[in-house]
C-alpha cells in the first residue's frame, strides 16, 4: 500500500511540475511576444508583419514553396506588390526583413561584421558542422576564408586549376555519345564532384572510393535541402548517416598524410586543399574536417547548377549558341595554327562572350537566390527601423530579375553584358549584380567557378550540338533542382 501511494505521489508530482513547467514556458512565451509587440508599436518598421502562417514557422512553408528557377516565385511577387521592395514577416521562426531593394542588399553585404552577421538555421550547421564556413562568423570565418583564397588564388588557377578544369572536362565530354538521351544536370554534377575530389583529396575520377563518395555526397545533399526531421527513413537523418561516411573518408586520407609526414616520406598529394590545410595552417583535425566538407559542398554543388542552367539557357537560344561557337572556334584555330593543344591563361581571357552567358546564366537562373543575416545593432534605413536580434534575408533573385534595373529581365539575353553595343544601349550596373554574395563574405571560389563553366563550354561548343530530350525545369527549393535531371540529346559536330 506503502509503495503504491508513494508511486501515485510521485505520479502526482511530475504531472503538477510538468504542468508547472508548460505554463511557466506558455507565460514566459507570451510576455516575450508583448513585449516584443510592445516595442514594434514604437518603431517605423517595414511594412507587411506577422499573424498569417503557421505558429513558431510563421509563412515559412509559404516562402520556401518550390517555383522556377528564373521567378522569385509567388510568395515574393504577392509580397512586394502589397508592400515593396522591403517587408517584414515571420521566417524560420524569427521576425524577418526580407528584402528585394538592391541598396539595402549592398548595405548588408558590405557592413558584415559591424551590424549583421551571418545566421542560418541551425539544422544547416548541424548537417554540415559547426566549423562549415558557411555558419561561421568573426576571426575564424575570417581564417577558413584566407586558407581558402590563398589556395585558389590567381596564380594557383592560371597554373595549376586550369589544367585540372580543362582535364576533368575532356574527362566527362568524351564520355558522351550519340543516342539515347542521358542527364545534363548530373554530368555537370560529376564534373564538378570529380573536380573538386581531386583538388580537395587528389582523388582521381573513375576509382571505387571516388565513386562511392560521390554517392555518399548526393545522399547527403538531398538532406540538406530537406526538413531537419532527425529520426529514422528521414532525409535529413540519411544524411547525417552520409555525413559521417563522408567525414571517414576524408579522416582516413588525414591520417594517411600525416603518417608519412612522420615518417618523411614525400607527398605526391601535397598540393591539394587537405595537405595545404595541415602545413599551412593551425586548424585542428575536426575544423579540417568541417572546411573539406564545406568547400566540396560549396565548390560543387553550385558549380554544377550553374553549368546546367547554361546548357538549358543556350539550348533555347541558337544565337547565343552560334556566337559562342564563333568565339571558341576562333580560339581552337590559333592554337592550331601556333601548334598547340591546351589552353592556357591568355586563350580563358580571350573568352569574352562566353563571360556574357555566365552573368546571364547567373542573373536568370539565380542558383544563390538569397542569404540570412542576423541583425547585431538596431539599424536605420531609407525611414525603417531594424531592430536587433531580428533576421534580414537579402534576396539577389528578386534583384536580378527587377524590371526596373534589367531590360526584359526574364528574357536570357547574354548580349546585355557585352560591351560595344549601341551607345543608347548601357550595361547593367555591376553594383546590382550579386551572384556570389559580396563583402567579407564573397564566394571565395567565384573565380574558380567562372573558370569551370568557362572550359567546360569551350570544349562543349566544339564538339557537340544538343537539345532537349524532353521538356524540363529548374525548380527553387530553395536550392536549385531540375526535376527531371535535364534531359537532352547530343550530336557530334567534329
Amino acid at each position: 500500500m506503502i509503495k503504491e501511494a508513494l508511486l501515485h505521489l510521485l505520479r502526482s508530482c511530475c504531472f503538477f511540475f510538468s504542468f508547472f513547467l508548460l505554463l511557466l514556458l506558455l507565460v514566459l512565451f507570451y510576455d516575450h511576444y508583448w513585449r516584443r509587440r510592445r516595442k514594434e508599436r514604437q518603431l517605423n518598421l517595414p511594412p507587411g508583419g506577422g499573424g498569417v502562417g503557421w505558429p513558431l514557422v510563421g509563412e515559412t512553408f509559404a516562402y520556401l514553396k518550390p517555383h522556377p528557377a528564373a521567378s522569385v516565385g509567388e510568395f515574393m511577387e504577392n509580397h512586394i506588390s502589397r508592400h515593396g521592395k522591403i517587408y517584414r514577416s515571420d521566417l524560420f521562426g524569427s521576425p524577418t526583413v526580407v528584402s528585394a531593394d538592391a541598396g539595402l542588399n549592398r548595405f548588408v553585404l558590405q557592413n558584415e561584421g559591424r551590424l549583421f552577421e551571418c545566421s542560418y538555421p541551425r539544422s544547416i550547421g548541424g548537417i554540415l558542422g559547426k566549423w562549415s564556413m558557411l555558419v561561421l562568423v568573426g576571426e575564424m570565418h575570417r581564417e577558413m576564408r584566407m586558407i581558402s583564397l590563398n589556395f585558389m588564388s590567381n596564380t594557383r588557377l592560371r597554373d595549376h586549376l586550369l589544367p585540372e578544369v580543362e582535364r576533368h572536362a575532356l574527362h566527362v565530354l568524351r564520355s558522351w555519345r550519340e543516342g539515347p538521351p542521358f542527364s545534363a544536370q548530373d554530368e555537370a554534377k560529376k564534373f564538378t564532384f570529380n573536380l573538386m575530389a581531386k583538388n580537395i583529396m587528389s582523388m582521381d575520377p573513375g576509382e571505387a572510393e571516388t565513386e562511392k563518395l560521390r554517392r555518399e555526397y548526393i545522399t547527403f545533399m538531398k538532406g540538406v535541402v530537406s526538413a531537419p526531421l532527425n529520426f529514422p527513413g528521414t532525409p535529413y537523418y540519411k544524411a547525417l548517416k552520409s555525413r559521417s561516411a563522408i567525414l571517414t573518408v576524408i579522416e582516413r586520407k588525414m591520417e594517411e598524410r600525416m603518417r608519412k609526414m612522420n615518417q618523411k616520406v614525400e607527398i605526391i598529394e601535397e598540393d591539394d586543399l587537405l595537405g595545404w590545410a595541415m602545413k599551412q595552417s593551425k586548424l585542428s583535425k575536426e575544423q579540417i574536417l568541417d572546411l573539406l566538407l564545406s568547400l566540396l559542398f560549396a565548390g560543387h554543388e553550385t558549380s554544377s547548377m550553374a553549368l546546367a542552367l547554361a546548357i538549358f539557357f543556350l539550348e533555347g537560344c541558337p544565337k547565343a549558341v552560334r556566337e559562342l561557337r564563333e568565339e571558341h572556334f576562333e580560339i581552337a584555330r590559333k592554337k592550331k595554327d601556333c601548334g598547340e593543344s591546351r589552353l592556357n591563361w591568355e586563350d580563358y581571357k580571350k573568352m569574352e562572350f562566353t563571360q556574357c552567358v555566365i552573368n546571364e546564366t547567373l542573373r536568370l537562373g539565380n542558383v544563390v537566390r538569397f542569404v540570412h543575416r542576423r541583425v547585431i545593432r538596431d539599424v536605420h534605413y531609407k525611414g525603417y527601423d531594424i531592430p536587433r536580434g531580428w533576421k534580414i534575408l537579402p534576396v539577389f533573385a528578386a534583384v536580378h530579375l527587377d524590371s526596373s534595373l534589367y531590360q526584359d529581365p526574364h528574357q536570357f539575353n547574354p548580349w546585355r553584358w557585352k560591351s560595344g553595343l549601341s551607345s543608347a544601349v548601357s550595361l547593367p550596373p555591376t553594383s546590382n549584380f550579386m551572384p556570389y554574395g559580396g563583402g567579407p563574405r564573397l564566394c571565395a571560389g567565384s573565380e574558380l567557378a567562372k573558370l569551370e563553366m568557362a572550359v567546360f563550354l569551350h570544349y562543349l561548343v566544339l564538339k557537340f550540338s544538343w537539345e532537349l530530350a524532353e521538356p524540363d525545369q529548374a525548380l527553387a527549393h530553395p536550392f536549385l533542382d531540375f526535376r527531371k535531371g535535364l534531359p537532352i540529346k547530343v550530336y557530334s559536330i567534329t
